[in-house]
């Protein structure tokens, strides 16, 4: 599951993880808002611009992730563009990513051929990098993506940006197939999932289905009215699970 830190309010991701975490996220992204997102669809571009307004950055998320993270079980992975991550500093980032009690990170726009310095410096303490594979990508890419993750390999189901979808690509599960071949690392896909039943059809041949904008959307659309518990409960209906 993904959530942008900051939307609508720093103090407000507080409750929001722990609902995401309550309604049985099995691992959470926690998004940095970005001013350029060029890889987000208009549902997480909005939650950026929400998020910097409010005055989520970098710094301040890893400063209240610590108290953020003993309210959740489930693992932390950061999602966030190059931009930040190098204006930080790599070895002060994975230093203090490590410290605030993430496991992770994901840097959307930052490519394996370019990435030897940032994995070095997330390998120094022991934390996992996550990069992305879509279906235009060539064996000769995906051996190059593989070689560079850890934790799992996050598989995009179309090209284009993030937004919930109606269906599911047909090019999902030939790109499933054609990454085992080069990683024995858990698949995760994700970008259009919405629904319970396109949940369980990713599962089918996945290890795992990323739901992103769809929860963006619900944080924006009900929990101005309805809280923190309205997002546990659409995360437990994403997921197929007894609503309470």
């Amino acid at each position: 599951m993904y959530l942008t830190a900051g939307d609508p309010s720093l103090d407000a991701t507080a409750d929001l993880l722990a609902a995401v975490d309550r309604g049985g996220a099995d691992l959470i992204e926690l998004g940095v808002p970005f001013s350029d997102p060029l890889a987000d669809g208009p549902v997480i571009q909005r939650a950026s611009e929400r998020a910097l307004k409010s005055g989520a950055t970098l710094g301040r998320i890893l400063e209240r992730l610590p108290r953020w993270r003993e309210r959740i079980q489930a693992p932390v992975i950061l999602f966030t563009y190059y931009n930040p991550v190098l204006r930080y500093g790599l070895d002060n980032f994975a230093r203090h990513v490590a410290q605030a009690g993430a496991d992770g990170a994901l840097v959307v726009d930052l490519t394996p051929e370019e990435a030897d310095a940032y994995v070095a410096a997330m390998r120094a303490h022991r934390l996992d990098t996550v990069f992305l594979a879509a279906p235009t990508s060539t064996d000769e890419r995906l051996a190059r993506v593989a070689g560079c993750s850890s934790g799992f390999l996050y598989l995009i189901s179309r090209t284009g940006v993030t937004g919930e979808r109606s269906s599911i690509s047909s090019a999902v599960r030939p790109l499933v197939e054609r990454a085992r071949r080069f990683t024995s690392l858990p698949l995760a896909v994700g970008f259009g999932l919405s629904t319970p039943d396109q949940v369980r059809e990713v599962q089918s041949v996945s290890d795992a289905a990323v739901v992103g904008s769809a929860l963006v959307h619900a944080i924006e659309e009900k929990y101005a009215s309805g809280g923190a518990a309205a997002i546990e409960q659409f995360v437990r209906w994403l997921k197929g699970s007894p609503l309470k």
